[in-house]
Formats: structure tokens, sequence, C-alpha cells
């Protein structure tokens, strides 16, 4: 629970995925601890439903410092658009957030978790899900963020071409197909990934910021020790919140969170 805390106090906004806390007493306990460690709160969180098919499901987890963010509104992806219907394994959740900021006011959040077997359909179809959120709420200022399998064998380099969230224009992938997301040393493989659409979105990123957090490193754990968080990195990344000509600089920071340790049913 330590180590889960230390990552999320780093975020004003941190997205779980692969949540599986069927008695619904886990992420409580952990914002709870994560509230009394860290006194730049308070932090609040939103759960999806349960995602997914048959006896394997999953929750996506938002935690956000309520005095950094406004949370302003969510909805599941309804999987059933003509040409592809029930494409996801696990619908995204999609949530809208405010921003402090003039250039950027809000900014919508889209998590996905690809089953790895279809991981080249779901990105694709994400594009889909693009077109319903600009419908839905007229905006185009989104991030699109998770363990898309996006690499290793589960998304083929000839297919990239035929992906419509990486062909399109418009959308900006600040995490590069030659990054490392996962904490095993005998893997490289960026799974994880972070997509940015909006020229406003896009403005206030911070250059270079986003990354995989390396937390073994970071906190001096063994790989064997990691592993009891995640076999994950987090991914994340900064949007600049100042106006120009005033100081100091204001920072969101995004991240997302690949937890999932047994001990507590996240």
């Amino acid at each position: 629970m330590d180590v889960f805390v230390k990552i999320l106090s780093r975020c004003d906004i941190a997205v779980l995925q692969e949540v599986m806390d069927a008695k619904g007493k886990a992420v409580p306990a952990l914002v709870a601890a994560l509230n009394s460690f860290d006194s730049s709160g308070p932090y609040n969180h939103l759960t999806s439903p349960l995602l997914g098919r048959g006896n394997y499901q999953e929750r996506y987890v938002f935690i956000y410092r309520t005095h950094k963010t406004r949370l302003l509104d969510s909805y599941t992806y309804e999987d059933n658009h003509p040409d592809r219907p029930d494409v996801f394994a696990r619908e995204p959740f999609i949530v809208r957030f405010t921003v402090p900021s003039k250039a950027l006011p809000e900014v919508v959040l889209i998590p996905q978790h690809t089953m790895p077997s279809k991981a080249e359909a779901e990105i694709d179809a994400l594009y889909d899900v693009f077109l319903n959120v600009k419908s839905r709420w007229n905006t185009e200022d989104m991030i699109f963020l998770g363990d898309f399998n996006a690499d290793c064998g589960f998304v083929a380099k000839k297919r990239w071409g035929q992906i419509r969230l990486r062909q399109q224009p418009g959308f900006h992938w600040l995490i590069g197909d030659k990054a490392d997301t996962t904490v095993r040393e005998s893997t490289r493989c960026a799974y994880d990934r972070i997509v940015v659409h909006g020229e406003r979105c896009l403005g206030v990123v911070v250059p270079g910021s986003a990354q995989p957090f390396d937390f073994p490193k970071e906190y001096g754990l063994s790989e064997a020790e990691a592993l009891k968080v995640s076999d994950h990195y987090p991914v994340e990344v900064e949007l600049n919140t100042a106006c120009r000509g005033f100081q100091p600089a204001g920072v969101v920071l995004l991240a997302l969170a690949m937890l999932s340790g047994s001990g507590y049913g996240i």
C-alpha cells in the first residue's frame, strides 16, 4: 500500500486499470491512505462500472485532487458501432475534468486496457470513441491513455498504417514505440501509451514530460518487490497550467498507474 500511495501522491489526476475490487473496499482504503499520507489533497475518486465479458471483469478508477480539478461528467461508451459492434473487451469509461488553465479549461480522459489478441482492432476503434466524444461534448481536447498492448507481437509494425488513431491527423503519440513500460528486465515493450488530441491540449503539454515512471528505481525496489505492485510502469505527462507572464507555473500531472496488488484486490 505504501508504494501505491507514493506513486499516486505524484499526481493531480491518476487513472488505475485492472482494478478487481469485488467487495468495494480496496479503493476507498487506498484513497484514505493517500489522504493520510499527502496533505496536498484532499483526494476523491470515481470508479467505473464493472467492464468486461464473462467472469473476467475490471474497473477503471480515477483518483484526483479536488482542489486542483473538478469532475464535470462521465459515461461508458456504448460499444455498438454498426460497422464494428462489440469491438472492446472492456468499454472505455470516459471522464471530463476541469483544468486550472485559461488555455485549456477542461480535458477529456479516455483510458483503455485492450485485450492483447484484439489490440489492433481496439486501438483502431478508439477513433470511433473520439468521434463519439466530439459529438457528445463538442470538444476535441482529449487524452487517451492506458495499456494498449501496443507492442511486442500484439501490434505488428506493418499494421500501424491501418490504425486510425495513429494515422488520422491531430493525434500525438507522446509515449513512443521505443519506450519500455514493463517492469521485468527480461522484457522491453511499449505497451502503455498516452495519446493527445487537440491543439489546445497539445499546447499545454510540458515538452519531454511524457514518459514511463521507473518506480522500482525511484523507491529502491528489487524486481521481485516491484512486481508485487505492478508488472508495468505508470506512464505520465505534465500539463502546464500557467498563463504567460505569470509565475510560478502551475502544473497538473496526469498518470496511468497499472497497479494490481493482489493483497488489496486492486
